[in-house]
């Protein structure tokens, strides 16, 4: 009989309902290549993703011929060309008004409040993208605002997390060194005195930083525990963006 694992693969822990086991699998083999990474062994891959060396093999054995995965000449494993050509065809395709609104509109869906998209443009912030509250009593904020950097959730998580504004840091260093370290920026009153909002940096598959996500809502409505629903929504979006 085949050998039992005694700790679930990752693949196993994070199955897709209604999904292939094998495919899940193969899929968190190319998951385990991470920046910075030119090739991975067999033992590497084998333990980044829980799964028997023997069915590393296998899996390995499909995703080459397929061409997302080279086999090296010193016996490592290389992400492959299929993997270029797909972000290629992503890329022509890619559409940011697509990847933005779905995650806005679960955000609101999940919390009740109003959710934005911010950007940096010159010393303002843009509102890109916005889904409003269903609330009759939120803010009145509308997609193509300018609001101040350095004010506001939003405004504050665009100067924490941008190197090129690292001279605002200035005005307060102990702050802005606080939002890197959690994450993210919860604050009421900061531009409004009766607006509170919670924003979190959304950064590229590169490290860059896109924009703010952030959440806005009547001081009074203020929750704690919306924090976590907006790391995860910006994580999300990070990873969709090209």
């Amino acid at each position: 009989m085949p050998r039992k694992s005694v700790t679930e693969s990752l693949a196993d822990e994070n199955a897709a309902p209604g999904g292939v086991a094998a495919v899940d699998r193969a899929l968190s083999l190319l998951a385990a290549f991470r920046d910075g990474d030119d090739a991975l062994s067999l033992a590497e891959l084998a333990e980044r993703t829980r799964l028997y060396k023997s069915t590393v093999l296998r899996l390995l054995a499909s995703l080459e011929h397929a061409g997302w995965i080279t086999r090296l000449d010193s016996g490592r494993f290389a992400i492959g060309p299929a993997a270029a050509r797909l972000n290629a065809v992503y890329a022509q395709g890619f559409s940011l008004d697509r990847v933005v609104m779905p995650v806005l509109r679960a955000l609101v869906a999940a919390t009740g409040e109003s959710a934005a998209y911010h950007v940096r443009q010159g010393r303002d912030r843009l509102c890109l993208y916005r889904v409003d509250s269903p609330h009759p009593v939120r803010d009145h904020a509308r997609v193509g605002d300018l609001l101040p950097l350095g004010k506001g959730a939003g405004g504050r998580v665009l100067v924490a997390f941008d190197p090129e504004l690292a001279v605002w840091e200035r005005r307060d260093r102990v702050h802005y060194a606080r939002v890197r370290a959690d994450g993210y920026e919860a604050s009421v009153g900061d531009r409004h005195s009766e607006i509170a909002g919670i924003s979190a940096p959304v950064f590229q598959p590169d490290g860059t930083l896109a924009a703010a996500l952030t959440l806005t809502m009547p001081a009074h409505r203020y929750q704690e525990r919306y924090v976590k629903d907006v790391l995860t929504a910006a994580r999300n979006l990070g990873r969709r963006l090209p």
